[in-house]
């Protein structure tokens, strides 16, 4: 579904990905670890367009998509739950929901709400008078709402309540057990390899380790060299 073969990007002079490759196969769930600052998010920015590459190959679906401008690239099915959240703060829950839903596929409003029933209870509510995790909650929805392909999640569960990380958590399994392929960067690992069927760990702008969940428990020693902080 998505592959990236040697990707390069940076900001400016600087250079930030040194020859990036990565695949999600349809119906996968695949983690992108690593500490803080090795270029997750950049590479992130780089396939959908926010970031221009610099060299290699993006194909999502069999279509190239390098160099392709973010409106167009979300719109070839890629849905994103950016670091942060940024939901619209000054519209309400139900308004950033319809503002970004695209169809037809199977989400909408009524399996937004099913998903994360707290969403229903504050539809009227602003995005800027929610907590974090339900700001969290809405970004996953308004994701799904444009019925992606492939769904990607910067810092699935950063800064939430243990309650809330396992409500996210258990929203993932949900949509793993659909069908649904996902890209995830979140530094819970053992939660990750109880879910991801792969990973790939990122240091300083390169892949320097790729496997399954089986293997990636198996070794103590390749999270405490390249994960603990």
């Amino acid at each position: 579904m998505l592959r990236v073969e040697g990707l390069e990007s940076g900001y400016g002079n600087s250079r930030v990905l040194f020859g990036i490759s990565l695949l999600v196969d349809a119906g996968e769930v695949v983690t992108m670890l690593g500490r803080n600052g090795m270029g997750k998010t950049t590479t992130i920015h780089t396939l959908l367009g926010i970031v221009p590459p610099r060299a290699g190959q993006v194909t999502f679906q069999g279509q190239a998509i390098a160099g392709m401008p973010p409106y167009r690239i979300c719109r070839l099915g890629i849905g994103l739950v950016p670091e942060g959240r940024h939901v619209t703060t000054n519209l309400s829950v139900e308004e950033n929901l319809v503002a970004t839903a695209r169809g037809p596929g199977p989400w909408n409003l009524a399996e937004a709400y099913r998903l994360f029933p707290r969403l229903k209870e504050r539809r009227r509510s602003m995005g800027g008078q929610l907590s974090g995790g339900e700001q969290q909650m809405l970004a996953i929805s308004r994701a799904l709402l444009t019925n992606p392909s492939l769904l990607i999640l910067d810092e699935a569960t950063e800064g939430l309540a243990p309650l809330i990380r396992e409500e996210i958590w258990q929203c993932i399994r949900e949509l793993k057990q659909k069908g649904q392929s996902i890209l995830i960067v979140d530094k819970n690992i053992d939660t990750l390899a109880q879910i991801a069927d792969r990973h790939y760990i990122i240091e300083k702008g390169r892949v320097i380790w790729s496997g399954t969940s089986g293997q990636l428990q198996s070794d103590p020693e390749l999270s405490r060299r390249h994960l603990s902080v």
